[in-house]
């Protein structure tokens, strides 16, 4: 457990090359479906947003909290770029479309659960602040290394 002095960061959500079929994320769920020629499955109406941080930008931001002097409580290490599910769905489609000479694949809607936030985007002033810190791999750019490291995998059969 950390102690009070120690830095403390709240994960985001991410977007690696290390994520696993099937994890149940929406970044690995979207590319692993549209790798696999299957439609895309958006729960709601596509309007909820997230927020996506390729993983170089993550280690990064921890990296320099680590090494900085701060301690006076929690910084978000995540990226404040906002996105629709919608959008997410579309860029993955047509990437993988684009990337690997398949057919863009089909979106389609099923009920959202009770339980889902419509709106996740982090407030990381703070580390701009503090750490002189901000994400620069933009989703697009890290959503095509993310579907290259699945092909070159073979994550997907």
């Amino acid at each position: 457990m950390p102690s009070q002095s120690d830095p403390v960061s709240k994960r985001p959500d991410l977007n690696a090359k290390d994520m696993l079929p099937g994890d149940g994320r929406v970044v690995s769920n979207f590319i692993v479906a549209a790798l696999s020629g299957e439609d895309l499955k958006i729960t709601g109406d596509g309007t909820a947003t997230r927020s996506f941080q390729y993983v170089t930008d993550c280690m990064e931001g921890l990296y320099r909290l680590m090494n900085s002097d701060y301690s006076e409580g929690p910084v978000n290490i995540g990226n404040d770029g906002e996105f629709t599910i919608q959008q997410l769905a579309e860029k993955v489609a047509g990437l993988v479309a684009e990337m690997t000479n398949q057919p863009k694949v089909n979106i389609t809607y099923h009920p959202r659960p009770a339980d889902d936030p419509a709106v996740r985007r982090p407030q990381i002033s703070l580390a701009k602040a503090v750490l002189n810190w901000c994400p620069t791999i933009p989703l697009q750019e890290g959503l095509r290394r993310t579907i290259e490291w699945h092909v070159s995998e073979r994550v997907v059969s």
